[in-house]
């Protein structure tokens, strides 16, 4: 009897003990930090920064004149150091704090974030956020975001633009256009509960900054000397474009594949997806140029790059190889149209093509998202778009983005008018042809002297 009684308690150990772990290890594996997670975050968060310094001032930078470099570096330089103190004081609570007067008040909820985490209050080392990463290392990846949008919109104005204008606009548009923008996509608002696809930012960075910018440019008037055709103000410096578009590339890495907020399958095929609609984006470009202007430019190929890793943005957590592949080609033709054929057509002076590429390029890839969207990347159950049937999805891309562009423009407009009444916002004629580095920073990059 003993020796059956210790039978019976042994078997009894040897089930219930290990279902006890398992329940306990359930129970304690979503609070537990993934360090091959925070790892990979930690990683693509730094490229991320990597896209606006040095990334996009060398790309900008190369694009204007000599005069000019150095205001334009000076502008990437000051927006990631101004932006992210705003980001930490107030955006983030903005964007992705509990909702505007709690939990139950679904109106002003959708609109904006409340101040629950200004300067990240409440937040601990052991506060963890999606894929089990620590909430602060989220703050600071959702962070590179919010600095690198406004930092698009430098492409519209460049060369024409008064530094304390320029400053106070950056700012302000940093709080009214992109936070409300952001928490209606990401943060819980009325976007993302319509079910809008926006994976990486083709709505709250593309189109926000894109359509921000045409507003800029219209608002701004053109350069002087500025002509209607072709490329009328060549860039100083080819290979600085060269670098930064290098570096965007790389960058971009981060931007799509780390949206998942985890090392898994989804952050492959985000890398993937992003490096095939980038190569067919360039090689389309080249290719359009090599038809229609008898020659191919580097400058082209690098343009073409640019508008392949906006357009993929949106869709890259959701669509595959096969969507990837047509985005890429499509965004080349629209936004090559754009920058070839509507801006000298209309005669506005977006000086580096920021609504040509961004705007345009960030609109056509967010509503693609709609028609490529597939449950073979999004699981089943999951997302898909009209290619495979759901036609709702398409028409909530378009309705998204619509009011996307709507807001933005309406909400850049005002604070123009604000900015250029308090600052003013374009520099004389003299300070424009003495060029910005001197008249605004009396620094110059090449001393002709030596």
């Amino acid at each position: 009897m003993k020796r059956l009684s210790k039978y019976i308690l042994s078997f009894g150990l040897l089930f219930f003990v290990p279902i006890m772990l398992m329940a306990q290890e359930t129970a304690t594996s979503e609070a537990v930090l993934d360090s091959g997670n925070t790892a990979w975050m930690i990683t693509a968060t730094v490229l991320v920064l990597l896209m606006t310094i040095p990334g996009l001032a060398f790309f900008y930078g190369g694009l204007v004149r000599s005069k000019n470099v150095l205001s334009i570096m000076m502008q990437c330089l000051i927006l990631t150091a101004v932006i992210s103190i705003e980001w930490i004081i107030i955006g983030y609570s903005w964007v992705f704090g509990t909702d505007f007067m709690g939990e139950d008040s679904s109106i002003l909820g959708s609109v904006i974030g409340g101040f629950d985490k200004v300067f990240l209050h409440g937040i601990t080392l052991n506060s963890l956020t999606t894929g089990n990463i620590p909430e602060i290392l989220f703050v600071l990846f959702q962070c590179m975001f919010a600095v690198i949008t406004p930092a698009l919109i430098i492409g519209a104005f460049a060369e024409r633009i008064k530094f304390s204008g320029f400053l106070l606009f950056s700012v302000l548009w940093a709080l009214f256009v992109y936070n409300p923008v952001a928490h209606w996509v990401w943060g819980g608002g009325w976007m993302q509960e319509m079910g809008a696809i926006d994976f990486a930012g083709g709505t709250v960075v593309h189109i926000n900054a894109g359509v921000s910018a045409l507003v800029m440019a219209l608002l701004l008037g053109r350069r002087k000397g500025y002509r209607t055709i072709g490329h009328p103000i060549p860039p100083h410096n080819i290979p600085f474009v060269v670098i930064g578009t290098a570096l965007l590339w790389i960058g971009w890495f981060g931007f799509n594949a780390g949206s998942g907020l985890a090392a898994d399958g989804l952050a492959a095929n985000a890398f993937l997806v992003t490096h095939l609609a980038t190569a067919v984006a360039a090689v389309t470009w080249m290719s359009l140029e090599w038809i229609i202007n008898k020659k191919p430019t580097i400058i082209g190929i690098c343009t073409g790059a640019v508008a392949g890793l906006v357009a993929i943005t949106p869709a890259a957590g959701t669509v595959d190889a096969m969507g990837a592949f047509i985005i890429g080609l499509i965004s080349a033709i629209a936004c090559y149209t754009m920058v070839a054929y509507v801006k000298p057509k209309l005669k506005y002076d977006d000086s580096l093509d920021a609504f040509g590429v961004h705007g345009a390029g960030g609109f056509v890839g967010a509503i693609l998202t709609g028609v490529f969207a597939t449950q073979f990347i999004t699981g089943e159950g999951g997302v898909q778009g009209a290619l495979y049937g759901n036609w709702d999805q398409l028409g909530i891309q378009a309705i998204v983005n619509i009011a996307a562009i709507a807001y933005s423009a309406i909400l850049t407009f005002i604070l123009f008018k604000i900015v250029d009444k308090i600052v003013g916002l374009k520099v004389s004629k003299e300070e424009e042809s003495i060029g910005l580095d001197i008249s605004q920073h009396g620094e110059i990059a090449y001393n002709e002297d030596e």
